[in-house]
């Protein structure tokens, strides 16, 4: 198979889709590579970089969408890039559909089949392609989180441990799913004094059992949500239906009775955010201010930390652009229910079912819609 990784156009994007060691694993089963001129720059991987592993580098990224048969993104395509996708092309990305009608009707008319990165599950139920970046978001949200809360950046000016005498930051997790689990660390680690919130009792026991008396839990209800967050300095919004819309758990009234200055990151944006006054921004304008509350609502977080977030996903997601090159999308899809379960749209249809819930698309299953 001809695969093509394309060089990403997302606002401050510097992740690639894949890096020379994956060029060289997917060389060794046969398999031929173009990547566009300069994809891995951004990164401190240079053309040469991929040559020597075997790959043909070329000008444009419209060569690349021409010859490829399998597209490898990180981010989900731009309005550019889905008018280069055609009929019997794989697209192998992130695509977060649910929040995103534009891009899923791109995809519905390229006839293209769309496997989203986001959606691709584990035997034990788990997202092996999310976690990484999931592992970096999480982290990260803490990052951001405390740099916002610094007096400039329109914060209550704390730092977020305190110092012997004064009080550490509150922080409140929603979620304590792979991004809440690395926040936490995170945030125990700068000395925050942390609650996180989830409404699975087994995944708050997990807590506990990680972290000990470093960290409080609370089963979620809208009273406990409405009551730790009026009194938290910063909110990390972590929450996942797996492609679907994110629930709205802290509303506007919420929002409206926290501190001023106190500080919300959405690490959920990318599937529409779990706040309600939230709205996707990007790495060169990445906060807001409502109700004197900073958002920090970076849809493509891991993107500033590209070079450690291109490993990590490439680590995860290779074994996969393995199997649907070495035995076709078609034959790769059927013989791996885990995989299938990333298939978002085929040739024309839309086969994620949180997705056509989410934009009133009808459903089709991904067996049916393999073998029409």
């Amino acid at each position: 198979m001809l695969i093509g990784v394309p060089k990403e156009i997302k606002v401050h994007e510097y992740r690639v889709g894949l890096v020379p060691a994956g060029i060289r694993e997917l060389q060794a089963h046969g398999h031929s590579v173009v990547v566009e001129a300069r994809a891995g720059e951004g990164i401190g991987l240079s053309d040469r970089d991929y040559e020597t592993a075997g790959a043909t580098v070329v000008e444009t990224a419209e060569e690349v969408f021409a010859r490829a048969e399998m597209i490898v993104k990180v981010k989900e395509p731009q309005a550019e890039e889905r008018q280069r996708l055609r009929a019997g092309q794989t697209l192998f990305t992130y695509l977060h559909l649910a929040p995103d009608p534009e891009q899923t009707r791109d995809l519905i008319e390229s006839g293209a089949t769309c496997v989203a990165y986001e959606t691709v599950t584990a035997p034990n139920g788990s997202l092996p392609l999310l976690a990484p970046m999931s592992e970096v978001a999480g982290r990260m949200s803490i990052q951001a989180g405390a740099q916002c809360l610094e007096k400039e950046r329109g914060g209550r000016g704390l730092l977020l441990g305190g110092v012997p005498g004064v009080e550490p930051a509150r922080v409140v997790i929603l979620g304590g799913g792979v991004v809440g689990r690395n926040a936490a660390l995170m945030a125990i680690g700068m000395g925050a004094d942390v609650t996180v919130i989830d409404r699975n009792v087994d995944v708050l026991r997990h807590l506990v059992d990680d972290f000990g008396t470093r960290i409080k839990t609370a089963f979620s209800t809208e009273h406990v949500i409405e009551d730790l967050v009026a009194g938290a300095d910063l909110v990390i919004g972590g929450v996942l239906i797996p492609g679907a819309a994110a629930p709205k758990l802290l509303t506007e009234e919420m929002i409206r009775h926290m501190p001023t200055g106190a500080v919300v990151v959405d690490v959920s944006i990318d599937q529409g955010g779990c706040i309600e006054t939230s709205h996707p921004t990007t790495h060169a304008d990445p906060t807001f201010i409502t109700h004197d509350v900073v958002h920090y609502c970076v849809a493509n977080m891991p993107g500033a930390v590209a070079r450690t977030s291109t490993f990590a996903l490439t680590n995860a997601t290779l074994p996969y652009v393995v199997a649907l090159a070495e035995k076709g999308f078609r034959r790769a899809l059927e013989d791996d229910s885990h995989l299938r379960n990333g298939l978002n749209i085929h040739r024309g249809e839309v086969t994620c079912e949180g997705v056509a819930d989410s934009l009133n698309y009808a459903y089709v299953e991904p067996m049916r819609a393999l073998a029409a």
